[in-house]
Parts: C-alpha cells; sequence; structure tokens
C-alpha cells in the first residue's frame, strides 16, 4: 500500500514523457506489465481477462491509476485507527501501557461509547477482563473501564510478586515457611525461656 502513490507518480510521469503517442490501450498494458508479485499478479490478471473480455471500465492509464489507488492505496487515516483499534492487545504489558496505547489509537477512529468499550475489553488479558465482568458493579465508561483494569491490572501483578518472594523465603533454609521447634520465639512450648 505505501509504495501505490510512488508507482502511480512514476508510471503517469513516464507516460508523459515517453508514451504520449501511444494509444490508451498501449499505455494500460504498459503500466500492467509493472505490476507484479503476491496479491497485484492475481489482481493484473483478473483485469487483463475482464478487459480481454470487454467487461472493464478501464479504458485509459487515468482509469487504471484511479482503480489502482482505490483497489491498493493507502487508507484513510480514520480506517487505520479502527485496523489498529481492532487487532491492540495487552499481551505481556501493563494494563498501564495498554491504556495508553489504546487512548492514542482511539483517538481520531471515530469510535466512542459502547463500541469503544467493547473493543477496549477485547484487547484485555482473559483474567482482567473475567474479573471486570464479574464484578458487582460493572464500569459504565471508557475511562471507568480504563480504570478499573489499571487498578485490577497493579494488583495482580503486586500479588504474583509477594507470592514469588513468599514462595523464596520458603524454600531457604531457616526461611519462613515453618516455624522453628518450641514456636516462633524459641524454648519449649512456645513459653520464652
Amino acid at each position: 500500500m505505501e509504495k501505490v502513490s510512488v508507482f502511480v507518480n512514476v508510471a503517469c510521469l513516464y507516460i508523459r514523457m515517453k508514451m504520449m503517442e501511444e494509444t490508451a490501450a498501449t499505455q494500460v498494458a504498459w503500466v500492467l506489465s509493472y505490476v507484479q508479485g503476491g496479491v497485484a499478479e492475481a489482481w493484473k490478471d483478473n483485469l487483463l481477462d475482464e478487459l480481454a473480455k470487454g467487461e472493464s471500465e478501464v479504458e485509459t492509464a487515468e482509469q487504471l491509476f484511479a482503480k489502482i489507488r482505490d483497489d491498493f492505496g493507502e487508507t484513510s487515516e480514520e480506517e487505520k485507527k479502527i485496523e489498529q483499534l481492532r487487532t491492540i492487545e495487552q499481551g505481556g504489558r501493563t494494563c498501564d501501557k495498554y491504556v495508553q496505547e489504546f487512548k492514542k489509537v482511539a483517538r481520531g477512529s471515530g469510535y466512542e461509547g459502547r463500541p469503544l468499550i467493547e473493543e477496549f475489553k477485547r484487547g484485555l488479558n482473559g483474567s482482567i477482563r473475567r474479573k471486570l465482568a464479574e464484578a458487582e458493579e460493572l464500569p459504565t465508561t471508557i475511562g471507568e473501564w480504563q480504570e478499573k483494569a489499571v487498578r485490577l491490572d497493579r494488583n495482580q501483578r503486586q500479588s504474583r510478586m509477594e507470592e514469588r518472594m513468599l514462595g523464596r523465603n520458603a524454600a531457604r533454609p531457616g526461611g519462613n515457611a515453618q516455624p522453628r521447634e518450641g514456636g516462633p520465639y524459641g524454648g519449649r512450648g512456645g513459653q520464652i525461656t
């Protein structure tokens, strides 16, 4: 997609400089000879078939350039934002980072209200999404969803860190996993001697 404008501009310039005397069909054929590889190759084959059958509306290089732009050209900024919004996920990063990226992508997407909330929820890690859905009072705005998700993510990360720390202490000799004989203060029967 990012090469479409360059391709069209170069081809248009070449036609103006070197091919003005050629027929429209020759100009179209010349441009198509440079449409190669991947999806573009299949697209070209389909268009050539339509041209051979007289089923295509493309008769001039200008019409071909317009079709190329329509079929392969970069999408609008809003369409890019929507695509990003539909694919963004929290993954292994903190919810803080996910929320900040989500906000950046959401700006200019045209999404708001319930659709925006649904896209946000879709991108959250499953455990956070489930806990939010099970809450007694569901958030109602995107801001509330984001705030509660960040808080829950922080709590989960803190809890996991504490579990790891407690697990390490329990595994060490002299760690606090088992009370010493005679209770925590030594001696017999838990009494201070």
